[in-house]
């Protein structure tokens, strides 16, 4: 028996709404708890803005770096790891995509074997790797902002996320490419246009999607990651502490655990993942728009 159309579109939305309603009241939990003294399930029992006290004062200890200078960390970290993961992936793909040469499938078929490979397994060879970088002069530790491309730099961790984001970059950047029609990019060559500047020119502008939807993914990987900031850190209390080690700090095995501060601290760290996405959301909804399948 067939539903009439209102009655599946009901259906529809009924389908959305039930789990999107889940993840907004735990939102608004978390709003409500970051504001409050106590709270009964979504009803508060005191307001205050002791729980963000975090901004203006340090928590810690004068040996703990401020939340501004964490959050600083963790910006650079996640825009370095963006950009060069999406300048690189996207130059890959192209080849990828557009390019005919010797071991082109086995290097597709070895980007989806790095992707699948669990990262923890990596992690104590890297940790050697990186000791080592460290000793290189300038490049190891000297660089503005980052730090260094060694162990304990904002660098160093941005370059590590940047190996295990890559592989899936490219696979994702790659179904843009095919999807792009032919013409455009031989009637580029035929004028004489270098394949640096058909890329840069013709092909980049038509797959602003999926430039913006792996931006999205690529920061937010960065902006929440936690386990590698944390193994080529020196620790919570370091000057390359990022905001997941800061959330960490506020939970203690022996002090019971103020869940209300955390959640103030969550909101906080949930704030620039919200701009980054107003900025690139409008490009990010024509995902679907682009040229006819071109790819090989």
């Amino acid at each position: 028996m067939r539903l009439p159309q209102k009655s599946r579109a009901a259906l529809a939305y009924l389908v959305l709404i039930v789990p999107s309603a889940l993840i907004v009241l735990g939102f608004l939990w978390l709003f409500i708890t970051s504001f409050s003294t106590r709270t009964e399930g979504l009803r508060s029992l005191g307001w205050t803005l002791r729980n963000w006290s975090f901004l203006w004062e340090s928590p810690f200890g004068p040996q703990y770096p401020s939340i501004w200078w964490v959050t600083l960390n963790t910006l650079v970290m996640s825009l370095v790891m963006t950009l060069i993961v999406v300048v690189v992936s996207s130059m890959t793909a192209y080849a990828l995509s557009r390019m005919k040469f010797t071991g082109r499938k086995s290097f597709l078929s070895l980007t989806l074997i790095l992707h699948a490979f669990p990262s923890v397994t990596l992690l104590i060879p890297i940790y050697f790797v990186l000791i080592w970088v460290s000793k290189i002069p300038v490049i190891g530790r000297g660089v503005p902002l980052l730090g260094g491309l060694g162990y304990n730099t904002i660098g160093g961790v941005a370059l590590v996320m940047v190996a295990f984001q890559l592989p899936f970059g490219i696979w994702v950047m790659k179904g843009f490419f095919d999807n792009i029609s032919w013409d455009m990019e031989r009637s580029a060559l035929i004028d004489g246009a270098s394949r640096f500047r058909v890329w840069w020119q013709i092909m980049m502008p038509n797959i602003k999607p999926g430039i913006a939807a792996l931006s999205i993914f690529s920061f937010i990987t960065a902006w929440n990651a936690y386990l590698i900031p944390l193994t080529f850190t020196a620790g919570r209390a370091g000057k390359s502490a990022v905001l997941s080690l800061y959330l960490q700090n506020f939970i203690s095995e022996s002090v019971m655990t103020e869940w209300n501060a955390v959640a103030a601290v969550g909101l906080f760290q949930l704030i620039p993942v919200v701009i980054f996405f107003l900025f690139t959301q409008q490009v990010l909804l024509n995902i679907y728009g682009g040229g006819k399948k071109g790819g090989v």
